[in-house]
C-alpha cells in the first residue's frame, strides 16, 4: 500500500509540473496570435500579466479540489516548480538582457523537481516533501537569494558584465553535464541513496563501487557541489563563485567526513579497502581518516 502511494505521489508531480509549465502557452499565444483582436485585447500588456496570474490561480484551485493533504502539497510544489521552469524559458528565448538569468531558472527548477523524481523512481521509501530539497537550509536559500541580488545589480550597474556570451555558455554545458550525471550516479546507486545521511544499515543497503562509484567515492556530493558553482558561472556572477566555492567545500568536507563514519561501520574493511583506491570526487577533501 505505502509502495502504490508512493508511486501515485510522483505522477502527481509529473502532472502538477505539466500543469505549472503551462504558462508558455499565454506567451506563445501573445508571440504568435497578436494580430487576433481578442489575444491581444486580453493578453497582452498588463492583461497578459493578469492572465498569468488568472492561470496559476486555476491551477492551484485545480490541485485543491483533486489532491487532499500531503498529496496537495507534493501537487503545489510541482507546480510551483514547473511554473518557475516555464518562466525561465520565456525569458531564455525572449529579445531581452535577462535571457541568461531565464537559463538559470530553468536549471535551478529542473533540478529541484528532478531530485524528488528520482527518488521517487529510485528510493519511494525515502520520499517525503523533503526531497524536492526546497527547504535544504537557511543557509542555502541565503545564498540562492544572494546570487539573485548579485546578479540583478551587476545587471543594472554593470550590464556588459552579464554578456560574456562564450562564458555564460560554458556555464550552461556545465550545468547539463552535472545535472545529467548526478541523475545518472543517483540511478546507479538506486535504494541506497538518500538526501539524508544514515546512521543505520537497511537490509537492501549495499555498497555500490560500479559505474561512477567505481571512479568517485561521492560522485553525488561532488556533482552537488560543482552544480552549486556552475549556475554561478552562467550568471557571470564572481563574488558568488568565491562565496560558494568556500561555503560549499566546508560544508561538504564535513557531510563527507559524518557520512563515511557510519559507511565503515555498515561495511567495515570493504569500504576501508575502496576508499583507499577511489579519490572522493572533491578537491582537497579525503574523507575521514582511518588508522592503518
Amino acid at each position: 500500500m505505502a509502495g502504490s502511494r508512493l508511486v501515485l505521489e510522483g505522477r502527481i508531480s509529473i502532472i502538477s509540473f505539466i500543469s505549472g509549465l503551462g504558462v508558455i502557452i499565454i506567451h506563445l499565444l501573445v508571440k504568435f496570435g497578436s494580430h487576433i483582436d481578442w489575444i491581444f485585447d486580453y493578453l497582452t500588456d498588463v492583461n497578459g500579466k493578469i492572465a498569468i496570474a488568472a492561470y496559476i490561480t486555476v491551477i492551484n484551485g485545480f490541485l485543491l479540489i483533486i489532491y487532499k493533504g500531503p498529496l496537495y502539497k507534493v501537487a503545489v510544489r510541482a507546480c510551483f516548480l514547473g511554473f518557475a521552469f516555464g518562466c525561465g524559458l520565456i525569458l531564455s528565448f525572449a529579445d531581452t538582457t535577462w535571457t541568461y538569468f531565464g537559463w538559470y531558472m530553468c536549471s535551478l527548477s529542473f533540478f529541484h523537481y528532478s531530485e524528488y523524481l528520482v527518488t521517487a523512481m529510485t528510493n519511494p521509501r525515502s520520499l517525503s516533501l523533503d526531497s524536492f530539497l526546497l527547504n535544504h537550509s537557511v543557509e542555502y536559500v541565503v545564498a540562492a537569494i544572494s546570487s539573485w541580488i548579485e546578479f540583478t545589480v551587476e545587471q543594472l550597474l554593470i550590464p556588459e558584465m552579464k554578456q560574456v556570451n562564450w562564458l555564460c555558455l560554458v556555464g550552461l554545458v556545465m550545468v547539463l553535464c552535472g545535472e545529467s550525471l548526478r541523475k545518472a550516479a543517483m540511478l546507479t546507486a538506486g535504494s541506497n541513496f538518500n538526501h539524508i545521511v544514515q546512521n543505520e544499515k537497511a537490509q537492501t543497503h549495499v555498497l555500490v563501487t560500479t559505474g561512477v562509484y567505481a571512479l568517485f567515492r561521492h560522485p553525488i556530493k561532488m556533482l552537488y557541489f560543482l552544480l552549486l558553482l556552475f549556475p554561478q558561472i552562467m550568471l557571470c556572477n564572481p563574488i558568488c563563485i568565491l562565496g560558494y566555492t568556500f561555503a560549499s567545500w566546508r560544508f561538504f568536507r564535513e557531510r563527507i567526513e559524518e557520512e563515511e563514519i557510519f559507511l565503515i561501520h555498515f561495511f567495515g574493511e570493504d569500504y576501508v579497502e575502496y576508499k583507499k583506491k577511489v579519490f572522493t570526487g572533491l578537491p582537497f577533501i579525503s574523507g575521514i581518516r582511518v588508522n592503518s
